[in-house]
């Protein structure tokens, strides 16, 4: 792969997208970075901390910008769960390299996930996971290039299934 490519993480919270990443970007010799560590360090402020301090729709905005301006080839790109609500961010990470969805089923991620209230995931208020979950599939679905099925497989058969569609692309 050209060492200036980047490949950019996408899917739920719990979905992976992080702990992937890292071992993506040691396989393929690549810088890696978490966008939601990017929002944290612009705004100096933990992500639940930008929703309880404004709302959901205000960490989304602060998203859209921050992935929208990124310039990062040569990376593993792990995005937050809602990088997806910002088109115009998602068209700049497209440009970096291919986009892989890391596929989740909503059982698997709630077994992943016990802090669903306090992890700072922009949802509307009352928003249920299983909405949530809804709502977000069709956009990682109309993002991705690559969707990697993650049920059932360990973090290294996962690795090896995204480094074998990289080889295919």
């Amino acid at each position: 792969m050209n060492s200036r490519k980047s490949i950019v993480l996408i899917g739920m919270p719990g979905a992976g997208k992080s702990t992937v990443g890292i071992l993506l970007a040691k396989e393929l010799a690549l810088d890696f970075v978490d966008t939601d560590v990017l929002i944290q360090a612009r705004e100096g402020k933990t992500l639940q901390q930008i929703m309880n301090e404004s709302d959901y729709l205000n960490l989304r905005r602060i998203e859209g910008e921050v992935i929208a301006a990124a310039d990062l080839p040569g990376h593993v790109i792990a995005t937050g769960g809602s990088a997806v609500y910002s088109e115009e961010g998602m068209a700049n990470l497209g440009r970096f390299g291919p986009i892989v969805f890391l596929d989740c089923s909503a059982a698997e991620l709630r077994r992943r996930i016990h802090n669903y209230e306090s992890r700072g995931i922009a949802k509307a208020p009352g928003q249920s996971f299983a909405s949530l979950f809804e709502e977000r599939q069709a956009l990682y679905r109309k993002y991705a290039d690559i969707t990697i099925e993650c049920d059932g497989r360990s973090l290294q058969q996962v690795l090896e299934a995204i480094l074998r569609e990289l080889e295919a692309i």
